[in-house]
């Protein structure tokens, strides 16, 4: 609870006081006011609210909020001159519309709660039974008449497996086929025989989150309908339930002619009695057909059917019912949902999870792979930078997985539970990443969002902001970034007001900095600033120990996304991939990969060499893979076996060192292009490596 004092005890802190004293949040020390005569200090006494008349005795006395409402300039710069630092100073106005807000606030919490109370109450006292189940066939919500008809109580339904309660239950089998089952007999173990209707429950992203029974005691139906003998007896019945009802609910007679609507009806559909009674069914419908007149041809129930309709284009789920008295059709009942608020929220969510998503570092030290010196060296010195709020710098190529470790130092540091945000200093003009960075007043620009808009440097206090391609950033930008890493601020475009901000900067670039200096194109001094905790992260040929385990890790995560079932990769590809000096690093081993599993086929689960992209490898390789070869090819086989297998093995590798270019293999060979093809052909060669690149 705050301590506040009110300074002023005219009409504005007056209101004030009524304000505050009706909130648990606030505890009012004092109100203060040279004019002991104040409306507001006769009103005070009356609350046991102390006052007085020099608020100096008062501003000392562990005050979180002073509040001036004296309206007067002098007051309140005197008040910001000896207020402590612990105390914020706000106008009346201020906080007038601060205690209206919170007010505003408990208001919207009690209609909240409200409105859940009702659904329960309507769902607790609808005449059919309910029980709810998730994906996993428990049971998350039974109305009051499900209880006295299965006869058993809720807290022995809530959570339990759904076949423990009711054995012959077929919700189990709703979750399996997702096929709604409507009217379906069923005799419980009580004696009890209920028709039942089953629904699966699918979000609109078509994924299966549970299913629904509702079910109705025959016995009481057949009583129900001895006395119901006529439709205006349905109509009383209805009428109670009318008016007490949060779902929309329109009746029609056996012909299918509006007879009543109720005022729920009215306000998802934009329509009221005068545009319903004593029309056709279908005046209301603006896509889809009648769900009534269905009804009123087959007798039967529909339950979960989709359609818009009225004026205002309300997407809907309908429920209809037939009404039958002695075995008659009398007309039919429709029950409307409306779907476009849900829909509302669960778009507002999936945009929310996304943008979480994109805030959130998503690896772990134990993401990164490496057990090379060099890669052990790079992840100690990270863990070690993770623990202090130290700048860090992130050297190296591209493609080596500097991203990687910026998450990681985050996701190791004291501020992971809060927000880090990549920005790519190279990928944007200096003015988008201008107002990106440090955010922009409103009417800053041509264009401009009405308000303004948080930076990301705001956006990510008490978190981290990754600048990666930092060498990218021009001249202007390295001047402002070395201000807010230099003073802890920052200040938006179009205004001059410094906002303090907590975040740590984690940097990384593939940029040679000290040549940059020296051709005048990034600041010395922002450099001995990012330059404090410098980590190179090696590419992937300084450190080739790892290639296996990483080539591995990469055959895991396809297989996920591309269904196989690839286990390893053979010995002679893997030498063939530690002969290349791979340029684009992790990246480009990344596609290399993929591309190799696309070669494959489905029934094979290693990686052979031909399965592995024309690499250009050193001139070097090939002749150790011949003459390393020569042995273990050639051990016990005729001498003209054994100089098939070498000419085989030469044309093979003569393909791959010239890209499969069939002209320049038969040139470096010394044979016609025709005599390729017959040797290709004798020794199996694979045809489509001789199709490409003629």
């Amino acid at each position: 609870m705050k301590r506040v004092l009110i300074i002023g005890a005219g009409n504005g802190g007056t209101a004030l006081l009524k304000l505050m004293q009706a909130s648990k949040r606030m505890n009012i020390v004092a109100i203060i006011d040279i004019d002991l005569s104040a409306p507001g200090l006769k009103i005070a006494k009356d609350y046991h609210v102390t006052v007085g008349e020099k608020w100096l005795d008062w501003i000392y006395n562990d005050i979180d909020i002073a509040i001036d409402a004296t309206g007067t300039n002098e007051v309140y710069e005197q008040i910001m001159a000896v207020k402590t630092e612990d105390t914020i100073v706000l106008t009346g106005s201020i906080a007038y519309l601060t205690v209206e807000l919170l007010e505003e606030k408990e208001q919207l919490l009690h209609k909240l709660k409200l409105q859940t109370v009702k659904q329960d109450l309507i769902l607790n006292n609808i005449h059919e039974g309910m029980i709810v189940v998730d994906d996993n066939e428990k049971v998350t919500f039974v109305n009051k008449r499900a209880e006295e008809i299965v006869g058993v109580a809720k807290r022995d339904f809530i959570s339990q497996p759904v076949r423990k309660i009711i054995d012959q239950t077929r919700l189990p089998e709703i979750l399996r086929t997702r096929q709604k089952e409507v009217n379906k007999k069923l005799k419980l173990e009580n004696g009890k025989q209920i028709i039942s209707t089953r629904i699966p429950i699918i979000d609109t992203d078509h994924n299966l989150k549970g299913a629904f029974s509702i079910f109705r005691d025959i016995t009481e139906v057949a009583e129900l309908a001895e006395k119901v003998t006529g439709l205006k007896e349905v109509k009383k019945m209805l009428e109670a339930i009318f008016h007490s009802s949060e779902e929309a609910i329109s009746v029609v007679d056996e012909q299918g002619y509006g007879i009543m609507v109720n005022p729920a009806y009215t306000r998802i559909t934009g329509m009221g009695e005068k545009d319903i009674v004593g029309k056709h069914a279908s005046v209301d419908i603006v896509e889809g057909e009648s769900m009534h007149i269905k009804v009123l041809q087959t007798r039967r129930a529909v339950r979960g059917v989709r359609m818009k309709v009225g004026p205002l284009n309300k997407d809907v789920i309908v429920n209809v019912a037939p009404i039958i008295v002695d075995g008659k059709l009398k007309g039919s009942v429709g029950i409307l949902h409306d779907m476009s608020e849900i829909q509302s929220l669960t778009s507002e969510l999936r945009r929310a999870r996304k943008i979480i998503r994109n805030l959130e570092a998503k690896y772990t030290f134990d993401d990164i792979i490496g057990l090379s010196s060099e890669m052990i060296l790079a992840i100690e010195q990270a863990k070690v930078g993770a623990k202090t709020p130290a700048i860090v710098l992130l050297r190296g190529e591209s493609g080596t997985g500097k991203e990687l470790f910026a998450h990681a130092i985050h996701n190791q540091s004291n501020r992971r539970h809060n927000k880090f945000i990549r920005v790519n200093c190279a990928a944007t003009s200096e003015t988008m990443l201008e107002c990106q960075l440090f955010g922009y007043e409103d009417g800053a620009f041509s264009g401009a969002k009405l308000g303004g808009e948080t930076g990301y440097f705001e956006e990510a206090n008490y978190g981290s902001v990754f600048l990666d391609e930092i060498g990218g950033l021009s001249l202007s930008m390295q001047a402002k970034l070395l201000r807010v890493i230099e003073e802890s601020e920052i200040v938006r475009v179009g205004s001059t007001k410094p906002i303090p901000i907590d975040v740590r900067i984690i940097t990384a670039t593939n940029v040679n900095l000290e040549k940059a200096i020296m051709n005048g194109k990034f600041k010395k001094d922002l450099y001995y600033r990012l330059n404090r905790l410098p980590i190179y992260v090696p590419s992937l040929r300084e450190r080739m120990d790892d290639l296996e385990e990483l080539i591995n890790d990469f055959i895991h995560k396809i297989n996920q996304a591309y269904g196989r079932n690839v286990k390893t990769v053979e010995d002679r590809a893997l030498d063939y991939l530690r002969a290349y000096d791979w340029p684009g690093n992790i990246r480009e081993l990344e596609n290399v990969i993929s591309r190799a599993m696309i070669n494959m086929d489905m029934d094979e689960d290693i990686i052979q060499f031909n399965h592995v992209p024309a690499l250009k490898v050193s001139e070097g390789y090939y002749n150790q893979e011949v003459k390393s070869g020569d042995y273990l090819n050639f051990k016990n086989r005729t001498l003209q076996q054994s100089l098939d297998a070498h000419e085989k093995q030469v044309i093979e590798m003569s393909l791959k060192i010239h890209n499969y270019n069939k002209t320049k293999t038969a040139q470096a060979l010394g044979i016609s292009i025709r005599s390729l093809y017959y040797k290709a052909n004798k020794y199996g060669i694979s045809r489509e490596s001789m199709k490409n690149n003629i």
